[in-house]
C-alpha cells in the first residue's frame, strides 16, 4: 500500500510528457523542492486541473512512485491571478522559476526559502507598479535567496581592507564577498565598477523592506545597473556551485 502525502506548495515550472501527463516542479513547505508526475493533467476532464498549474499555490497530496512522486490530489489555495493579467509581471515570475530552479537543489525544506518565496509572489501579485519596474520583485526575491543561502554580500565596508566605504570609486567582486575601494580594486582584476544608487536598492532589498523599495524613484540606468551586478553575481554563484 502506498504512502500518501500532503503538503502546501508553489508550482514553479512545468514539462509535458507523452500525450496527457506532466511533470511539475514544486516547492513544498514539508519535503522542499520535488518533482512530481501528474497523470492524464492535460485532459480536459482531469480532477486534477484546476489546482495543478504554473505559478499556482495549492495544496497538493502525492505518493512515491518508481520513477517519480505521483499527484494524487490538489486543491487550489491562490492562483495569483493578476500574474495572467500583465505580461511583465508573468515575466518576471518565469525570472524567478527560472533562477529558484537553478540556485536550489535536492529535496529538503527551508522556511526561509518558502517565506521569501510566498512574500515574492504576494508582491508580484498586489503590487501596482509600472510596468516597466516590475523587476524590482525579481531583485528582491533574488538577493534575498541568495541571503539565505549564505551569498549575502558585504555592503558597507570593503571586502579587502574592512574600511567604509564612501559615496564615490566603489567596486563589486563576488570574490572578495562584497564591495570594494578604489585603493584594493587594483588587487582583484574582476572587480565591477558599481553606483552608490544601487549599493543603496541592494541594501534595502536585504533588510526585506518592499515598502521602502516601492516608493524610491529609480531609473533606467539604475535598473539597468542593478541587472548587470545581479546577473554578474549569479553567474559566479552558479560557476560555484555546479
Amino acid at each position: 500500500m502506498f504512502t500518501h502525502y500532503r503538503t502546501q506548495g508553489f508550482i514553479l515550472k512545468k514539462t509535458d510528457q507523452g500525450e496527457a501527463d506532466r511533470i511539475f516542479t514544486v516547492f513544498t513547505s514539508d519535503f522542499g523542492k520535488l518533482e512530481v508526475l501528474a497523470k492524464a493533467v492535460r485532459k480536459i476532464k482531469s480532477k486534477l486541473r484546476s489546482a495543478s498549474e504554473i505559478f499556482y499555490l495549492s495544496e497538493i497530496e502525492f505518493i512515491q512512485g518508481k520513477a517519480y512522486k505521483t499527484l494524487t490530489d490538489a486543491i487550489l489555495i491562490d492562483n495569483f491571478k493578476n500574474l495572467r493579467k500583465s505580461l511583465a509581471r508573468l515575466t518576471v515570475a518565469y525570472k524567478i522559476s527560472e533562477v529558484f530552479d537553478n540556485l536550489i537543489k535536492g529535496q529538503e525544506p527551508d522556511e526561509k526559502i518558502w517565506q521569501i518565496l510566498n512574500e515574492s509572489f504576494k508582491i508580484l501579485n498586489n503590487s501596482r507598479l509600472p510596468h516597466d519596474k516590475y523587476r524590482l520583485v525579481y531583485y528582491y526575491f533574488f538577493w534575498n535567496l541568495l541571503s539565505i543561502l549564505g551569498y549575502k554580500p558585504e555592503l558597507y565596508r570593503c571586502s579587502s581592507c574592512q574600511k567604509k566605504i564612501g559615496s564615490e570609486n566603489i567596486f563589486f567582486s563576488f570574490k572578495e564577498g562584497g564591495l570594494l575601494c578604489g585603493h584594493c580594486k587594483d588587487k582583484v582584476k574582476s572587480a565591477k565598477t558599481i553606483e552608490a544608487n544601487v549599493i543603496k536598492i541592494i541594501r534595502i532589498i536585504l533588510k526585506r523592506d518592499w515598502l521602502t523599495l516601492e516608493k524610491l524613484k529609480i531609473g533606467d540606468n539604475d535598473l539597468k545597473s542593478l541587472g548587470m551586478i545581479s546577473d554578474y553575481y549569479l553567474s559566479e554563484v552558479l560557476r560555484q556551485i555546479q
